[in-house]
């Protein structure tokens, strides 16, 4: 499973408990600890409250610190680390955190120039793929992992989730698979209907 262009995983602004869960987000992909999960973190990034933003900044010395910016000193997985940013789109202060590969010199400059872009949006709405992150990001860790042995080797290691078949149970489930309908059912009401942007 590769992803990496820069996206937006959890609508909303999440708080301290999901902040902490989201930072590493895959922790249950299989071969946790033989691969390098460069390709999976780098360009995730999400909402967080002042608060959060500023207790990050106050755990360790930063790496570096720019212009409403820093970077943590601890790397996730080779050159990935967390970057805090503190914006002001549409003349409210606002917080978020990315992963940033930083042997890619430009990349945290791209993502918070991504980030205002896609915050600066005047109508509310999302992509399949946000819909599909926020999913994956709001769910339970025993009710999604990811595509193993009783799998088709193209689908393993794709991610999976759990969902409700009505008089059949529930059932598992590739994410990239789900029909309209059940991402529908997975998003929280307030998301349900929100219209769909084209994806950048």
């Amino acid at each position: 499973m590769t992803l990496s262009p820069i996206r937006k995983v959890y609508q909303g602004v999440a708080d301290r408990r999901q902040m902490f869960r989201m930072f590493d987000r895959h922790a249950q992909r299989p071969n946790r600890w033989q691969d390098d999960a460069g390709a999976l973190y780098t360009g995730e990034w999400f909402a967080i409250s002042e608060r959060d933003h500023d207790h990050m900044f106050e755990i360790l010395p930063p790496l570096w610190m720019r212009e409403g910016m820093f970077a943590l000193r601890e790397f996730l997985t080779g050159s990935v680390t967390s970057v805090f940013f503190a914006l002001t789109i549409d003349a409210q202060l606002r917080h978020y955190h990315g992963y940033c590969d930083l042997s890619d010199r430009g990349s945290y400059k791209r993502m918070r120039d991504a980030i205002v872009e896609r915050e600066s949006r005047p109508v509310r709405a999302m992509t399949r793929q946000e819909r599909l992150d926020h999913i994956w990001s709001s769910t339970h860790d025993d009710f999604r992992g990811y595509a193993s042995e009783g799998w088709a080797e193209a689908d393993r290691g794709a991610r999976t989730v759990f969902v409700y078949c009505g008089r059949r149970g529930s059932a598992l489930k590739l994410l990239d698979r789900l029909t309209d309908a059940e991402v529908s059912a997975k998003l929280p009401v307030h998301l349900r209907y929100l219209p769909d942007a084209i994806a950048a």
